[in-house]
């Protein structure tokens, strides 16, 4: 239902024309073909609306996506600027965990991958060079 309630919202529009193309084909055409072309125009109301969720998803997904994106940009841009301010932590299993005012690393020596918290969000970023230097200047701040 909720679907359909987003739909009417959002292509108001489309169903008052399809209500004005309604009544112009009621008031003129007077035979069966006036009934075919009735249940045309509704069917593709109801068959356009009922595919709207998943357009709706794909949105979703889409825009969740680039805020993720945007999120590890803005993290990788925070271990550049908080590279001196990082304290290196290392634990007895031989991992690590750096922690600055807005970030959090762990993992492990030698691992292509790290968990990164930034903004109370997780994920995980490749070791790349910038991460590596974060990591170093963390253990030369140790």
């Amino acid at each position: 239902m909720d679907q359909w309630i987003s739909f009417a919202q959002d292509r108001w529009y489309l169903i008052v024309g399809a209500i004005i193309v309604l009544f112009i084909v009621i008031g003129i055409v007077k035979t069966v073909v006036k009934w075919v072309v009735v249940l045309v125009i509704v069917g593709a109301l109801i068959v356009y609306g009922a595919s709207y969720k998943d357009k709706i998803k794909d949105i979703g997904t889409t825009v969740i996506s680039q805020v993720s994106d945007d999120i590890k940009d803005k993290a990788v841009s925070a271990l550049t600027s908080e590279a001196k301010e990082a304290k290196f932590k290392a634990n007895p299993d031989g991992s690590f965990l750096i922690t600055t005012k807005s970030l959090q690393v762990e993992g492990k020596p030698g691992s292509d991958e790290v968990q990164v918290t930034f903004l109370g969000k997780s994920f995980k970023m490749n070791a790349n060079a910038a991460v590596n230097a974060f990591i170093e200047q963390a253990k030369k701040n140790a």
